[in-house]
């Protein structure tokens, strides 16, 4: 993402200019967006015409639009954004308060502004505008038959490839109807990792599968890579990593990201940070159970103690609908970073991210016990938009 510009006031209202450079960038616009913002973009719009002798005909037509927001729709596969409100601004094509439909486009600046832009939205920004932060890890979960090419960036986890093949069973005496169905399936990953990695910018790839399906795939991989002297994966060759997973399923990229010696590889990466936050959270639940809460109105408890040490909490909560809601989470988290704590925002698109919406999206790890608090948990924590 790149920032054009930034006018912001002291009151916190202004607004901004961005430009969305790859398909991530949508993910984290679709976070910036919220019903009442105002959002300027250029789009087409179908406009009805009619000629000198009276006949009507239509034509489609590349305006810039400003429209106030009234529903947002993102398609998570796709990452395509399409925002849905009724103009502000009359122009020659469209009305004062006409509804229109714009799908954002890669590479076409928009200007977003908002009557009050708060921490957690800015954080958001300067994320997305981080060159830093961008995609790092790819991982090929699988078990024969089976294999979920999977891009792991700082924001999400999207299935970029789902690979399937009928592996008939071994027979007494003859495996040959066996190493040819493998063969094909180890084929069809390989064009998958081809086709769908960008070597440029991935750091590590991970081979991840139970038994010594990963093994025979790396063999097969490289001798195929010898064979047709692709340099890609030959150069590439030190990127590789091979771990065990309990299935070709992707929810067994949490165990993946778990592993010690991803995670020595991967200590950089934001969604590494996610999984051992997670993982801290719930081993502290178990040995220690009055330094591990969840829940807003517990969190909102401890931190009012000054107790949090760590904040676990879902970006899905900062889309609530409800500003009273949204603002009560924006106020939790500005209440740890002032008093020393550490704040971690799980994208919700991320495996961990949904583990975390199970305890009603919202964690943290204490600096010291607090006894069990016993009043009922507030509805608001897991209310959704």
């Amino acid at each position: 993402m790149k920032l054009l510009r930034k006018d912001i006031e002291k009151d916190n209202a202004g607004q901004v200019t961005l430009v969305p450079e790859e398909a991530e960038d949508m993910w984290h616009t679709y976070n910036l967006l919220q019903v009442g913002d105002s959002l300027q973009a250029s789009t087409i719009r179908k406009v009805q015409t009619e000629s000198s002798t009276g006949s009507v005909g239509s034509s489609r037509v590349r305006t810039t639009l400003t429209l106030s927001v009234e529903s947002i729709d993102f398609d998570s596969q796709a990452c395509q954004l399409r925002v849905k409100g009724t103009n502000m601004e009359e122009n020659q094509y469209v009305k004062m308060g006409a509804y229109h439909t714009i799908e954002l486009e890669l590479n076409r600046k928009f200007t977003l502004a908002k009557k009050l832009w708060d921490s957690v939205v800015l954080d958001r920004i300067e994320q997305a505008c981080d060159p830093g932060q961008k995609a790092d890890v790819v991982a090929v979960v699988m078990q024969e038959g089976l294999a979920n090419l999977v891009l792991v960036t700082a924001a999400m986890t999207l299935l970029r490839a789902k690979v399937e093949v009928t592996i008939p069973r071994k027979r007494r005496g003859s495996c040959t109807q066996h190493e040819k169905a493998l063969d094909r399936f180890y084929e069809a990953v390989m064009q998958a990792i081809l086709r769908h990695i960008n070597f440029d910018v991935v750091k590590c790839v991970l081979l991840a599968s139970p038994g010594f399906v990963k093994d025979q795939f790396s063999s097969f991989l490289f001798r195929e890579a010898v064979r047709q002297d692709n340099k890609l994966l030959l150069e590439n060759r030190s990127k590789f990593v091979l771990v065990h997973s309990s299935s070709g399923h992707k929810y067994s990229l949490k165990e993946i990201l778990c592993d010690p010696t991803v995670i020595s590889r991967l200590s950089d990466t934001k969604a590494a940070a996610e999984v051992r936050a997670l993982e801290d959270f719930y081993k502290m639940l178990q040995h220690e159970p009055d330094r591990a809460f969840y829940g807003l109105a517990h969190v909102e408890k401890a931190a009012d103690a000054l107790a949090v040490d760590t904040l676990l909490i879902s970006d899905k909560l900062f889309r609530h609908t409800e500003v009273s809601t949204r603002g009560r989470y924006v106020r939790l988290v500005n209440s740890i970073r002032d008093n020393g704590g550490c704040v971690r925002i799980f994208s919700s698109l991320h495996v961990s991210g949904e583990q975390l919406t199970q305890l009603s999206g919202v964690a943290a790890i204490l600096r010291f016990p607090i006894a069990d608090l016993s009043e009922p948990e507030d509805d608001s924590s897991s209310e959704e938009d």
